[in-house]
């Protein structure tokens, strides 16, 4: 309930901030030494929260669907690629993160190269892989490829910080049991990283939804939120409000994907305080 009200509450300074800025913003943006350092607060470039919710409930075109449902039908198009890419990208991070730790000379050795990895232009890597899967899988899977690529980086680093957590004395009582490396594993390294999984895993979700519409974007897949910002935006001279009706959009598949990471976290979360306690 708490994170609920707070999203509330975040929503609605967001929207105070929109419509105070709006009111005593400079119609043309604030010009500092010749660089413009805050927007236009005029009707084409922001328009009035309400006029986006009237746009919503609109038509897209004469005589068609209402511009809610095309949003809400291409979102769910970019939230199964997410959820591909996401699931992808964490299986890569956490097999990447106990290799890692398992072994020091591939943490030496891949490590660096895992860093570097995420240094590379998405605008400029999306083409590549359109390229080089474009034969080979359909259009969706080389966005759920691309979305990958972003997820995996902050559930392997995240999660070998969490491998690496446990306290020498700990690992010192599982050898004095007898333990090999899988029981560690799995009886104290994971449920000691599970605090540090988690924000990975929304960091990953987030990441996820970037590279989804960033690829659908880059690589003209139709049906998707991405490719929805881009048709919407060669109206925003006419419709400006129809811009940011796919804006919202995008905005609430992270919200959704957030939330879902957030779900999961819940009863496993509750579930190591519980088996902490009877050790105890």
């Amino acid at each position: 309930m708490r994170r609920v009200l707070s999203v509330i509450a975040g929503l609605l300074i967001a929207g105070l901030a929109w419509e105070g800025y709006k009111a005593v913003g400079n119609p043309e943006g604030t010009v500092l030494f010749g660089v413009r350092v805050l927007p236009r607060a005029d009707d084409l470039s922001m328009p009035h929260l309400w006029t986006i919710a009237d746009r919503l409930g609109a038509p897209e075109l004469a005589g068609g669907r209402p511009v809610w449902q095309v949003v809400l039908d291409a979102c769910a198009f970019t939230l199964g690629i997410t959820a591909a890419g996401f699931l992808a990208g964490a299986l890569i991070g956490l097999v990447l993160a106990v290799a890692m730790q398992r072994f020091r000379i591939v943490e030496r050795g891949l490590l660096p190269y895992v860093i570097l990895s995420q240094t590379v232009p998405l605008v400029a890597l999306a083409p590549l892989i359109a390229g080089w899967g474009g034969v080979v899988m359909p259009p969706w899977a080389t966005v759920a490829v691309i979305a990958a690529y972003l997820a995996f980086f902050p559930v392997a680093v995240g999660m070998l910080r969490g491998l690496q957590s446990p306290s020498a004395s700990g690992v010192e009582l599982m050898r004095s049991y007898a333990a090999g490396w899988w029981r560690t594993l799995v009886k104290l390294r994971f449920p000691a990283a599970l605090p540090y999984l988690f924000p990975a895993l929304r960091l990953a979700g987030a990441a996820a939804v970037v590279g989804a519409v960033v690829g659908e974007i880059s690589t003209g897949t139709r049906g998707g939120i991405g490719r929805l910002i881009i048709e919407y935006s060669r109206e925003a001279t006419s419709d400006p409000a129809k811009v940011y009706t796919a804006m919202l959009g995008a905005a609430l598949l992270g919200l959704v994907v957030a939330a879902a990471v957030s779900l999961l976290e819940v009863p496993l979360m509750r579930h190591r305080r519980h088996v902490e306690v009877v050790t105890l």
